[in-house]
């Protein structure tokens, strides 16, 4: 050190020492603290390393634009439920009436913790693992847990996607293959399919032609070759959206998040000249007030909000991490929040127009068929011809005036009307069947457009629009496991993607067997909800408790330029955990009281029916949970006592062109400003990276000052923008 320095000076003065570190580093030449006495972490000088790490921050990636960030974020967050999950909930929980409970709890839960991972991820600029061990290592499990859950996610989310692709190819013949039941020969006679004839057309195409289901998930059935070309072709498609990480996947964004609005709209515009489609729309948004109060409907509500916006897959975290550090993520939040709202209520719109024309189809198609059976008991005087209205006309029979004839016959003959086996065929009835996920895309909708004027073409838009749901949804997915290994093992992208995307395919062939459908049941249905929850109230907790909701509100403030509203402060620390609490409990008590068991397509039946899982099944059901989950407490105990180094009781501090970067995040208050600060624990900088010190609304910091000679506060140095992550 520099005989005049101040340092040398002071050394040889009696003056008490009240100026901090800060103070004294302005003035001093750079110093490398790997060969220096300030390194206490007692660290082996590595140049190779030490240059990697100085370039990690300038050369992260970055998105090219504004606007191809947030098509990422739209992609991600706006997929296959809210086409298939949305709508059946807002149907089956009261109609328009829903849409209060999800727009509360999107406020409440939804918006501030999509706030909270997008800011974590853009302040410390690094994936799910390296934010979390960053901000609390005992709870980096969180995003160990993620990875996981993202990676059983993708395992069967990408099959779906395979499904769609299957359709998308069988979509370019006419008539389409699923319109018509087969015809088979019996030796000289030609009968139609049993099956077939017991179900319907589509029905039958979606369980034989495509999936070829077996009667349970104990028979596997060996593998469906047609089903695993296509998810080989599915995680093909990933593999190249994400082998250069968001430079291609954010190219790939443009169209598979613009494309399904194109798609919708089209839809929905299409959907309105269909007869019968406001009939759809009005049952739809007809509000059923008594479902508000019903606890369920809320649950239901809060977990739909939960995975919209895809919390706690890590997704979120990974694509705001490419951001600069001065973007207004609070503007991304809220307005990505909304149009997945607005999202879903779209694809409601067309859903139930869509709908609301099967319903009369299939109104119309029942209308007749017992019309012909009261045309039969009229010709063989099983019934009066009296009891008919003498305006009914056989051969142009409206549902109005069937809906009266069968009224009369059932209230003459009421003693033996259960005997003629006549349906009422009410609408209502129709619109009543409820239909989600793979029922309602693969089954009702296929159906509704064998109806409609040049089916192929809306067949091929429909299939390649869930495609693409799919794929955008499966880039984030992937991210959340991509970005947060590269960034904490430095291992190199394009073979780690790869790598993954063929362990994935391997791993993936268990839901292309014949008893496949079974297995995405499972992994849908318990692989995420329980771990997920238990990862986001512990992120909520990780911030708000033990980082400290007024520090982070201070950290938003520099970041963003403007204080965020105080509501966020209350949401944090209390409102968001209770909720996410109160949710947790729920699934629990829900997963304890309906027993664990799916649907199976019984093929002698040709319907079908509930089974419960064999024992074994349920042993993987249970794994899946604890697996998914295991990286929490595990990770917590071997750094609690110290089986793992998690950079307790190191600080590094380097001092490199004017800058100081240093990691700090796992020593206590006191022991930050023994090593670092002054004595006063008030000027204890935060662990979070920062460009100043916030002492609150019209403080000055006391490091700002009025010229900046070197660095934007004229300090001498400025506290690195990217942390090095201590693991």
């Amino acid at each position: 050190m520099p005989k005049n320095s101040k340092v040398t000076q002071r050394e040889h003065s009696s003056e008490h020492v009240t100026e901090s570190v800060a103070d004294l580093l302005a003035h001093q030449e750079p110093v490398d603290y790997k060969r220096s006495v300030l390194n206490v972490a007692g660290e082996t000088w590595d140049k190779q390393k030490e240059g990697d790490e100085d370039l990690d921050a300038e050369n992260r990636p970055a998105w090219n634009s504004k606007l191809q960030y947030i098509l990422a974020q739209i992609g991600y967050s706006v997929g296959l439920g809210n086409v298939w999950r949305f709508p059946y909930l807002c149907q089956k929980n009261g109609g328009g009436a829903y849409l209060v409970p999800y727009l509360v709890l999107l406020i409440i839960i939804g918006l501030p913790l999509f706030f909270l991972e997008l800011a974590v991820g853009q302040r410390i600029r690094r994936g799910s693992i390296g934010v979390w061990n960053y901000i609390c290592p005992r709870l980096g499990g969180i995003g160990y847990a993620s990875c996981l859950v993202c990676f059983f996610v993708g395992l069967y989310y990408n099959v779906i996607i395979g499904w769609s692709i299957f359709y998308f190819f069988k979509s370019f013949q006419y008539p389409l293959p699923w319109s018509e039941c087969p015809i088979v020969r019996n030796g000289s006679v030609a009968v139609v399919e049993a099956e077939c004839e017991r179900s319907s057309a589509t029905t039958y195409f979606w369980y034989r032609e495509a999936l070829d289901i077996s009667n349970s998930i104990s028979e596997s059935g060996g593998l469906n070759w047609k089903m695993t070309l296509c998810l080989l072709v599915a995680w093909s498609l990933v593999g190249l959206a994400m082998i250069k990480g968001i430079q291609s996947s954010g190219k790939v964004m443009y169209f598979s998040s613009l494309f399904p609005y194109l798609v919708l709209v089209c839809f929905l515009v299409r959907g309105l000249l269909l007869r019968g489609a406001v009939d759809g729309i009005m049952h739809m948004f007809t509000p059923k007030l008594d479902k508000m109060l019903d606890p369920q409907v809320w649950r239901e509500a809060a977990t739909q909000v939960f995975f919209a916006l895809g919390l706690g897959f890590g997704g979120v975290i990974a694509f705001s991490s490419y951001n600069k550090q001065d973007n207004n993520c609070h503007f991304d939040a809220t307005l990505v929040s909304f149009i997945n709202f607005f999202t879903s209520v779209l694809a409601t719109l067309v859903v139930f127009a869509v709908l609301g024309f099967k319903a009369n189809i299939m109104n119309e198609k029942c209308v007749v068929e017992n019309a012909e059976k009261i045309l039969g008991y009229l010709n063989t005087n099983v019934l009066s011809h009296d009891l008919i209205p003498p305006h009914v006309n056989f051969s142009h029979l409206t549902a109005k005036d069937y809906n009266e004839m069968y009224r009369v016959i059932m209230t003459v003959k009421e003693g033996h009307f259960k005997e003629l086996g006549l349906d009422a065929c009410l609408l209502e009835d129709e619109l009543d069947k409820s239909v989600q996920g793979t029922g309602l895309a693969f089954i009702a909708f296929t159906e509704a457009m064998t109806h409609f004027p040049a089916s192929p073409f809306w067949s091929v838009m429909f299939f390649l629009m869930l495609i693409n749901l799919g794929l955008g949804s499966m880039i984030g997915t992937m991210s959340g496991i991509t970005t947060p290994i590269i960034d904490t093992f430095k291992v190199r992208k394009e073979v780690f993607t790869v790598g993954c995307c063929i362990f994935a395919f391997l791993v993936g062939l268990i839901f292309v067997q014949r008893s496949g459908n079974y297995f995405v049941t499972m992994f849908d249905d318990y692989s995420a909800t329980l771990p997920l929850t238990v990862v986001v109230i512990l992120e909520n907790i990780a911030v708000a408790w033990i980082y400290g909701t007024k520090k982070f509100m201070q950290e938003l403030t520099e970041m963003l330029g403007f204080r965020p509203y105080q509501y966020y402060y209350y949401a944090w620390k209390y409102v968001s955990p209770i909720c996410m609490a109160v949710l947790m409990t729920a699934s629990i008590i829900q997963l304890g009281v309906s027993p664990p068991g799916y649907s199976a397509w019984i093929r002698e039946e040709a319907a079908e029916k509930f089974l419960f899982y064999p024992t074994w099944a349920m042993a993987i059901l249970i794994s899946l949970i604890i697996l998914a989950s295991l990286p929490l407490p595990l990770v917590f105990i071997l750094r609690q006592f110290h089986l793992v180094s998690d950079g307790s009781n190191a600080l590094s501090v380097t001092y490199k062109k004017g800058r100081m970067m240093k990691d700090i995040s796992n020593l206590e208050d006191n022991d930050e400003t023994r090593f670092i600060l002054s004595k006063v624990p008030s000027e204890t900088p935060s662990p979070m990276p920062t460009h100043r010190s916030y002492l609150g609304p019209g403080s000055n910091s006391p490091m700002e000052m009025s010229s900046a000679p070197n660095g934007r506060y004229g300090s001498g140095y400025l506290l690195a923008s990217t942390p090095e992550s201590e693991l």
